[in-house]
């Protein structure tokens, strides 16, 4: 088969792309290349359903890796102009716990989805599902992608297949080993937006208890960024947006220390004070009871046994005036050891990918003339709350839009 423009993944960001070179190349025959049997299978998954399709604070210190998202997004049309204008997508901020989110206003993803196919029918855009590109070359004029029974010939390509995150929507990393092989400079690879995983004796008696707090990625008694929310205990592993956004940080550091303070809102003396009221007024009850009234009885009974070291049984009399001043600092600090980073399967995002030394502002490669990158496959990831969709929509936007007026420049170059 041949096609002018080949778009490798119906994602987020290769949908955005394929309509965008479209629209700018007209004449151009334009065909989404997917593995799996239909596009779009990981935007109806994002936002837990509802897809949270941006965020409205915006900002460089919400995209971490070494391609600028900012500067993609801040030269792309914006959410509103881009869905709403354009696809008839209204778009209103939600209250999903991730402030400043943008949803459509439907409440569901299936709502973008549909508006994205109705757009690529309108274009006729093709869309070649269930062709799984294990190889792809540069040959004259164009590239030549390969999948296990058959081939695809194009004059331009880009590449929006991913990265590892989300094994289930056909997002295994595999276009990435393929492009290491060809040259590339790949940054190290990372799960990201996920829970971190922690030891089972760290966690032992923690399983299912949540906690409005903050929490502090640490390395080396130093705080690499604070996050607050609802911080979630598993049997093996913290949970929580606010644990999600410091997932990166496992990469690029080795020895990384969770400390979370449960009990935010008071400063360690007044916890101190009021720590010793309690005594005074439980004193004859056994410890399990002491911090009854701040937190749920497992938080309560955890904190006795792994900071104190106490029995849970023993009375409340018999804590220290030390005692009571350790368990004040250690609420406001609970320290676990990081042990690794959720499996893939379990990870919203992938942090690593296609190095920003390998691409120019349009998002063409600068190995491979004619070859355009956008999507999670490039070395950025964003955080939880609309990040990394915006970053999706936006570097489509642009790769499909710098594809389109490349290869229109081509045609007029030939007519000429």
């Amino acid at each position: 088969m041949n096609t002018d423009i080949a778009v490798v993944g119906g994602g987020a960001s290769g949908l955005c792309a394929a309509i965008e070179a479209k629209k700018f190349c007209p004449a151009a025959d334009v065909s989404i290349i997917e593995k799996l049997p239909k596009c779009g299978k990981k935007i109806i998954a994002t936002g837990n359903g509802k897809c949270n399709l941006s965020n409205v604070n915006l900002s460089s210190e919400k995209y971490h890796g070494s391609v600028n998202a900012m500067n993609i997004i801040n030269n792309a049309p914006d959410c509103y102009e881009f869905f709403t204008k354009n696809l008839g997508i209204l778009c209103v901020e939600g209250s999903e716990g991730r402030q400043g989110g943008l949803y459509p206003s439907s409440n569901s993803s299936s709502t973008v989805l549909n508006a994205l196919r109705l757009k690529i029918q309108e274009l006729g855009i093709n869309e070649i599902c269930g062709f799984d590109v294990n190889s792809f070359r540069q040959i004259k004029n164009g590239f030549a992608l390969y999948s296990s029974n058959d081939q695809i010939f194009c004059r331009k390509l880009i590449i929006a297949a991913g990265g590892y995150a989300g094994t289930s929507f056909g997002t295994d990393g595999s276009v990435l080993r393929i492009l290491k092989d060809m040259g590339y400079k790949i940054s190290r690879i990372s799960p990201a937006v996920a829970p971190l995983r922690v030891s089972q004796n760290q966690l032992k008696g923690l399983k299912g208890v949540r906690a409005k707090g903050s929490i502090s990625a640490v390395h080396k008694g130093r705080i690499l960024r604070t996050e607050k929310g609802e911080i979630q205990f598993n049997e093996n592993n913290i949970s929580g947006v606010c644990v999600f956004n410091l997932a990166y940080l496992f990469r690029d550091y080795e020895n990384l220390v969770l400390s979370a303070d449960i009990m935010p809102h008071m400063t360690e003396n007044e916890l101190a004070d009021y720590l010793f009221c309690i005594r005074r007024i439980r004193r004859n009850y056994p410890l399990e009871e002491f911090l009854t009234g701040l937190f749920v009885k497992n938080m309560s009974v955890y904190i006795v046994k792994n900071v104190l070291g106490k029995s849970p049984e023993s009375k409340i009399s018999s804590l220290s005036d030390n005692d009571i001043k350790i368990l004040s600092y250690r609420i406001k600090e609970l320290e676990f050891n990081v042990t690794g980073c959720s499996s893939w399967q379990n990870a919203q995002a992938t942090y690593g990918g296609i190095h920003a030394d390998c691409i120019n502002s349009k998002l063409e490669s600068l190995l491979h003339k004619g070859l355009y990158f956008c999507g999670e496959i490039l070395d950025t990831v964003g955080d939880c709350g609309g990040y990394n969709l915006q970053f999706a929509w936006s570097s489509g936007i642009t790769a499909g839009r710098n594809c389109g007026i490349s290869l229109k420049g081509d045609y007029y170059d030939k007519n000429k």
